[in-house]
């Protein structure tokens, strides 16, 4: 498979937050959130360890909802940041700015059996490529925001 870092002609940015308000609990959709230097999100259910901040591209949920035929809220992936223009497959040990944050991404988030609970077969069409996201821990924490910038190091 050929590697691309961004969507050409396309500005890579933040494109929703989400705080995970508890296990199984709902993702509180937010316009800003802090990133906390070797934890993770401020008020993040899932903190520490090596997950995080998980991430899901925004092209990568459409291919996967378009070959569905259902079109799915991305919240229902439950990660924490939507990027738009960001290919994030075979990105382990990759260093992604956003913002002015910086976050090392640790591996592949795998879809699990909650995908299946928001579309019937969703799991299965986030397999291939990364689709289900990346997760990363934070090297230089602050705060993003909706549209900020992102990009590779």
């Amino acid at each position: 498979m050929e590697r691309r870092d961004v969507t050409p002609g396309l500005e890579p940015r933040i494109e929703s937050i989400w705080i995970k308000t508890g296990r199984r609990g709902p993702m509180l959709r937010v316009p800003e959130a802090r990133l906390v230097e070797d934890v993770g999100i401020e008020g993040n259910a899932d903190r520490g360890g090596a997950r995080q901040v998980t991430i899901v591209d925004a092209d990568a949920w459409e291919r996967a909802t378009s070959e569905l035929g259902t079109p799915v809220d991305p919240s229902a992936r439950r990660a924490n940041v939507l990027l738009r223009g960001i290919d994030l497959a075979g990105s382990a040990d990759r260093v992604l700015r956003l913002g002015s944050c910086r976050i090392r991404i640790r591996g592949e988030t795998r879809p699990c059996g909650r995908m299946d609970e928001a579309a019937d077969g969703l799991r299965e069409k986030l397999e291939p490529e990364w689709r289900g996201g990346a997760y990363g821990v934070v090297l230089e924490g602050g705060s993003i925001t909706v549209g900020d910038p992102a990009g590779w190091e």
